[in-house]
């Protein structure tokens, strides 16, 4: 009679990969999980139901087929659950390392509706693709056949990679285009290292190039290459991207020295951590050494803030949230790994002010007046107003207002904005005309084929659903792939008769 490799969870409890302690992970920017071994990974996977109707496949945004790779690990064909993986996700390695299980798959998983605590699908999903690469079963792509048509990639984050991917495998031909001098987009310079290392990155992109993909690096549409000149280079564009204008504050000193954007701040300590020379960095705009520092924002980009100026030696940390920790947005496996390093959050508070610093006339004067050191008076302190859980707003969480006369000066010698991020003007940026966009900003793009109003241009990812998860990207970059190839095969029919 044959074993029962599943249903475990009855008997097997919930374990994630070892973690590193607090004190030693803070003092690198190495990724906090361990590996699973070959035996816990099986473990784990045996803890499977089998569901009928797998809630962790429908809330994933990519469907993937998460039940058969968890029992393929279980039984130990572990090449047959990557291959399973990978039908329906370009990136298994990273979405199981940076994704919000806790609010997706492992968070709709029945075992952990039913008290027995979820499997722990991310961390095997890790494993199983980071198997893959060391035992040499990711090669570089091979179309099996060559196709004439060329496609031109803007963006070589998540959603532009996984088109370039899909569409390189059908054997077209991809020129991937971007502003930075490396491939990745946010998944480079916007996401710390202990949470996605460089390499897991690097691999995949040098895996595209090896395959055929052309990449054009360091490269500003609109300002090195227009639009219309890409368009005229190829049979059909798709533009992934991302969203990269930061939300502002609206209150006194926004722009004080010492408040600096989120992006900015990742961006430096991510290219320092790959080899770069910054002077921002080197001259403490953007390095929080020695400093207590305010993170303002809840969502995971204030999560990467916070542990980061761990990480760089800041004296203290603290993290203000209108709203309270059940309202969070940013993933709350992410807060506990915060507050185990250091951080402290401040619930239902907000910034009134940055003080220190003047505005208007008295501004320029200060300026002007400026001591024999050059400097310019910066930041002290944020004016921290106490807020209250209202009535729901249209989203249905419950509206922060101010507690009048209950502020205070928190003292801080830097402040960091994570206010999340809105699209750029592309249309006025890249002069073009006919690109429809929302009101928001977004490019107004068809949810199914990705289509934009412009013939053989197509958007995906955050320019067109605003700031959002890398999954998703991933997901709308291979429906895109699908639709371009759609697109260019009916024009091939047309043009052959």
């Amino acid at each position: 009679m044959a074993t029962q490799k599943m249903l475990k969870f009855v008997t097997i409890g919930r374990e994630m990969p070892e973690k590193r302690d607090a004190a030693s992970r803070s003092e690198d920017f190495h990724e906090i999980y361990r590996e699973f071994a070959e035996a816990k990974a099986k473990e784990q996977a045996s803890r499977c139901s089998q569901c009928g109707v797998p809630y962790c496949q429908s809330h994933c945004p990519l469907h993937n087929n998460i039940p058969d790779w968890l029992r393929l690990t279980a039984e130990g064909r572990t090449q047959e659950a990557y291959l399973r993986s990978q039908e329906t996700n370009t990136f298994p390695e990273i979405c199981g390392r940076i994704c919000p299980q806790d609010r997706l798959c492992e968070g709709n998983c029945v075992i952990e509706q039913s008290g027995h605590g979820t499997v722990t699908i991310g961390a095997i999903e890790k494993y199983i693709t980071d198997t893959a690469w060391e035992q040499g079963w990711i090669t570089p792509v091979v179309p099996m056949q060559e196709r004439p048509e060329s496609i031109g990639i803007i963006g070589a984050g998540p959603g532009g990679l996984a088109a370039a991917d899909r569409l390189r495998r059908m054997g077209f031909q991809v020129t991937v285009y971007d502003r930075h001098d490396r491939a990745g987009g946010l998944m480079i310079y916007g996401i710390p290292g202990f949470k996605l290392e460089k390499q897991v990155v690097e691999r995949r992109t040098e895996q595209l190039a090896q395959g055929g993909v052309d990449f054009v690096l360091n490269v500003n549409v609109g300002e090195d290459i227009s639009f219309d000149a890409i368009r005229g280079k190829h049979d059909a564009v798709l533009i992934a991207t991302g969203v990269y204008k930061t939300r502002d504050l609206d209150i006194d000193n926004a722009a004080a020295k010492g408040v600096v954007r989120a992006l900015d701040y990742l961006t430096a300590s991510n290219r320092v951590d790959l080899g770069d020379e910054i002077p921002d960095y080197e001259d403490g705009e953007l390095n929080a050494k020695g400093k207590r520092v305010v993170v303002i924002g809840g969502g995971d980009t204030a999560m990467d803030c916070v542990r980061t100026a761990i990480r760089q030696g800041a004296q203290s940390v603290k993290c203000l949230y209108r709203r309270d920790r059940a309202n969070m947005p940013g993933s709350q496996r992410e807060v506990q790994n915060a507050e185990e390093e250091g951080v402290e959050f401040v619930w239902l508070s907000a910034p009134g002010a940055f003080t220190g610093h003047v505005t208007g006339e008295a501004m320029v004067a200060q300026e002007r007046d400026v001591d024999d050191t050059g400097e310019i008076p910066t930041i002290s302190a944020v004016r921290v107003q106490r807020m209250r859980l209202g009535q729901p707003d249209v989203s249905g969480r419950q509206s922060p207002e101010l507690i009048e006369g209950a502020d205070y000066d928190e003292p801080a010698e830097l402040v960091i904005k994570a206010l999340g991020f809105e699209p750029e003007q592309l249309p006025r940026l890249w002069g073009v005309d006919g690109l429809e966009v929302t009101r928001w900003g977004t490019i107004k793009a068809d949810y199914q084929t990705h289509q934009t109003s412009l013939p053989g241009v197509f958007a995906v990812g955050d320019i067109v659903r605003g700031a959002s998860l890398v999954v998703w990207a991933i997901r709308d970059g291979r429906e895109a792939a699908d639709s371009i190839a759609g697109y260019l095969s009916g024009a091939a029919r047309v043009a052959a008769e």
